[in-house]
């Protein structure tokens, strides 16, 4: 029987619009942070930017929820079971909670004192990382083009690191420091991979919906991430106050941050580990380019060459694995 078109059009339009999602959202969060870090004039503090992204990524669950419950009184029944009744559960989250708030404050470190493209390709070990945790957390088994694909990943990034100067510079008056830079994106990468494995075995182990573990990871997020604004950015926020610096770019950074990730989960269903492979090579290319156009950002041959070897051990590690082969009794 042939197949009906109407359907497998709406599947390859289904992966295209997955495609376009996931690159715009790799790209545009990273390329959007660059830029509010590099603009002129009061600099808005990166540690209350967390915390409202923490914030509407809460608030955006909880209306998912209520809309499958049909109520607000059925909302708070729902998040009532399984935070007070189910705390133990809920505690559990707590750790990947707090290692999301550090991944993104980092981030933000890092951005801010690297070029964007240079960043979008470094972050990519956090596929290493993540592979390194899964393997001793998950139990899971990596098949031998996949360790290929992470010895090209680590030697890609290596040169990529090795075309950039280490020395600090300025950009549009705001000092950047390369080496604190890419300490920031490195320990993000293992807060990343560890958070990520932690919580996908927590998933695992549970019937609770994803927008509940939303709700409980946000929550958790917005509590440690007041106690960092204390912490870090107490006094600047008592005298100028918690929005100093903030303008509608930086409100879009905090939107992306919070929706596009959520958006991202709804789209990820629809779209294949190749699919999601080739949206974040496409999004280090966007990367390049517009740091090209916005700042000045120089290709050389050896960031070039290292990138292309990121690029090859995304696609590489990206691919399904070959079915087993049944032997005959």
């Amino acid at each position: 029987m042939a197949p009906t078109p109407g359907k497998s059009d709406s599947g390859v339009n289904l992966k295209y619009l997955s495609l376009i999602v996931l690159t715009f959202q790799n790209a545009t969060l990273i390329l959007s942070i660059r830029y509010t870090r590099t603009l002129p004039g009061d600099m808005y503090l990166s540690t209350t930017a967390v915390v409202l992204a923490e914030l509407f990524k809460m608030i955006a669950s909880a209306a998912i929820i209520m809309k499958q419950k049909g109520s607000l009184e059925g909302l708070w029944d729902h998040v009532y079971y399984y935070t007070i009744v189910q705390w133990k559960d809920a505690l559990k989250i707590s750790v990947p909670a707090i290692l999301y708030v550090i991944q993104n404050n980092l981030q933000y470190v890092a951005i801010s004192n690297l070029e964007a493209a240079v960043f979008q390709v470094t972050y990519q070990l956090k596929i290493m990382t993540t592979a390194i945790f899964s393997v001793f957390l998950l139990r899971k088994e990596l098949i031998r083009t996949q360790w290929m694909a992470l010895v090209l990943l680590f030697a890609g990034v290596a040169l990529v690191q090795l075309s950039q100067t280490s020395e600090t510079k300025t950009t549009n008056n705001v000092e950047q420091n390369p080496l604190l830079g890419l300490i920031a994106v490195l320990l993000s990468c293992c807060s990343s991979g560890f958070a990520g494995v932690y919580f996908e075995k927590l998933l695992k182990g549970s019937d609770i919906s994803i927008w509940m573990r939303n709700i409980h990871l946000a929550g958790y997020g917005v509590i440690v991430g007041l106690f960092g604004v204390l912490w870090t950015d107490g006094a600047v926020v008592q005298e100028k106050g918690f929005f100093f610096g903030y303008n509608a770019w930086v409100w879009w950074v905090i939107a992306m941050q919070a929706f596009g990730g959520l958006l991202v989960a709804v789209v990820v269903k629809y779209a294949d580990n190749i699919l999601k492979g080739f949206a974040t090579s496409l999004a280090i290319i966007v990367s390049c380019v517009v740091s090209v156009f916005l700042w000045g950002f120089v290709i050389t041959l050896q960031f070039s060459i290292g990138t292309s070897l990121v690029l090859g051990a995304v696609y590489l590690y990206s691919l399904p694995k070959p079915a087993t082969k049944l032997l005959p009794n």
